[in-house]
């Protein structure tokens, strides 16, 4: 009889232990998936804080970012009737976008950007946006062969051809200077003679 117990005992015990480490298993599972769509982690940050690497409008929206990224977005007003002419231009153009968590020209112009493509409805899977240290030469892998020279830059496709850079300031407007980009029309940006 001891033994019968025993036997029962033991199967319900090892019963218990399996569903609560399946249990466990999906628990972990669901906050994982939860945290994922929360908020993208970066692929690598830099001691002093800086970011480094591939991030989404999100990476900025979190603090120490979000202490310049937000009043510098909701105060950008871009013109409307440029950003209507826009919204039809840029759909169809990838976009490969340097910057610098760092730098003073990027901080006022890269909210500005993502208002500009929020409100042209852009699809972001089409921009890759890139955060480099100082010497705008790491990450390698994502910096080598785009001839970066000052943050931001912002790099425009269409057909996987350069169309276009804006770089570090606007000549007119932001928006006026991306249009020009998009829509074929001749722009040298600040630091083309």
């Amino acid at each position: 009889m001891k033994k019968i117990l025993f036997a029962i005992a033991t199967i319900a015990v090892l019963a218990s232990c399996g569903s609560k480490k399946e249990s466990a298993a999906q628990a972990k599972t669901v906050a994982t998936v939860t945290m994922e769509e929360e908020a993208p982690q970066p692929i690598s940050t830099i001691e002093n804080g800086n970011l480094m690497g591939i991030h989404g409008e999100q990476a900025f929206e979190r603090e120490p970012f979000a202490s310049w990224f937000v009043p510098n977005y909701e105060a950008y007003d871009p013109d409307v009737m440029i950003l209507d002419e826009l919204s039809e231009q840029i759909q169809d153009v990838e976009i490969r976008a340097f910057m610098g968590t760092w730098c003073g020209d990027s901080k006022r112009e890269t909210p500005k950007f993502f208002k500009l493509l929020d409100q042209a409805d852009y699809d972001q899977s089409n921009l890759t946006l890139v955060a480099v240290d100082r010497s705008k030469r790491q990450p390698v892998k994502l910096v080598d062969g785009f001839d970066v020279q000052r943050v931001p830059t912002f790099i425009f496709y269409r057909d996987g051809k350069e169309i276009g850079r804006f770089v570090e300031r606007p000549r007119e407007s932001l928006e006026q200077d991306i249009l020009k980009i998009v829509s074929g029309q001749p722009y040298k940006h600040a630091y083309d003679n």
